[in-house]
């Protein structure tokens, strides 16, 4: 493909600085409603914990909602303004429930690059990974983003 790459692939396999997230029931609950998801297992303690659980369970796309504290290094010197959002997927070994404190390592996993109709553009995957308090996994966010060519945003600002 003809174009030079703007996504620094030597980092490619980095996992960023881990963080922690502490998962509270009121987030969850607030979360829940923002997408409109009622299910109880979401908004009733009671009920989560007649269903065998230690406190609410989160909705399977909350880990959108955590936020590393600084700006991944392959991300870090990206134009804002050519960033969209691509796809995302998730795998869970367990439900994240309230009460639990996630440790988060973001990687970087790879690049694509594609040639659309409205020009060139890098798709950027990383993967987000949850640990409990004993290292064990509790998830996997995968998410793919799109970095499209400066052309592409000239054209778009003209």
């Amino acid at each position: 493909m003809s174009g030079a790459t703007e996504i620094d692939r030597s980092l490619i396999g980095t996992v960023d600085t881990p963080y922690f997230v502490d998962i509270e029931a009121g987030w969850i609950r607030r979360f829940a409603e923002a997408i409109g998801d009622d299910n109880p297992l979401y908004h009733d303690e009671a009920f989560a914990r007649a269903h065998g659980y230690e406190g609410l369970v989160a909705p399977p796309t909350f880990p959108t909602a955590f936020r590393a504290p600084r700006e991944a290094p392959w991300t870090e010197k990206l134009d804002r303004r050519r960033i969209l959002a691509g796809e995302q997927a998730f795998e869970y070994a367990r439900p994240i429930v309230a009460g639990m404190r996630i440790e988060c390592r973001t990687s970087f996993t790879g690049v694509d690059e594609k040639v659309g109709s409205k020009g060139r553009m890098e798709l950027l995957r990383q993967a987000n990974s949850g640990y409990d308090r004993e290292g064990r996994l509790i998830f996997v966010h995968r998410r793919t983003t799109v970095y499209r060519a400066l052309a592409a945003l000239a054209e778009r600002l003209e």
